[in-house]
């Protein structure tokens, strides 16, 4: 279905991956990553999301919901733990545009934008996610201004 919606977008990546490819070698890489997607696409299915793409270690997916997209985020973050990987992860919601060429508009900007922000084990969620997910038992603390790069001026970014 194309056109405007809106939707809450996620970025996830695997924190250190050039480093971690380049000490266990492209093969071990290689096994390791499609644990990672296994991973990772399992827990989207489970939280009904849709992969969008993937880059690499990346994931680009959205989630109907808000509080889903928190808390499909911190599942994967602590799902890939035991592969001996911290991956990270951007959500936001926002407008987007949807066509058959796939998903985009500044929202799917401001996700990538967390997702870069973000420290290894970590979930950041932008401030319009944090307000639409009041009451709702998601812990989340202020993790101050930041510039988004392309997004004029400071965004009010949290941690859950």
């Amino acid at each position: 279905m194309s056109g405007h919606r809106v939707l809450t977008v996620l970025f996830v990546d695997i924190s250190g991956s050039t480093e971690l490819a380049v000490r266990i070698g492209d093969r071990a890489w290689r096994d390791l990553l499609d644990r990672f997607r296994s991973t990772v696409r399992g827990e989207l299915t489970r939280f009904g999301g849709d992969e969008v793409d993937t880059t690499r270690d990346g994931f680009f997916a959205t989630l109907a919901g808000p509080d889903r997209v928190i808390r499909c985020a911190l599942v994967i973050v602590g799902a890939v733990r035991p592969l001996s990987i911290q991956a990270r992860a951007g959500v936001h919601v926002g407008e987007v545009e949807v066509s058959a060429a796939g998903v985009s508009g500044v929202a799917v900007y401001v996700g990538a934008h967390l997702v870069a922000l973000a420290k290894p084990g970590e979930v950041l969620v932008s401030e319009s996610l944090r307000n639409l997910v009041a009451g709702s038992n998601i812990e989340l603390r202020d993790s101050g201004e930041h510039e988004l790069k392309g997004v004029p001026g400071t965004s009010r970014v949290y941690a859950a």
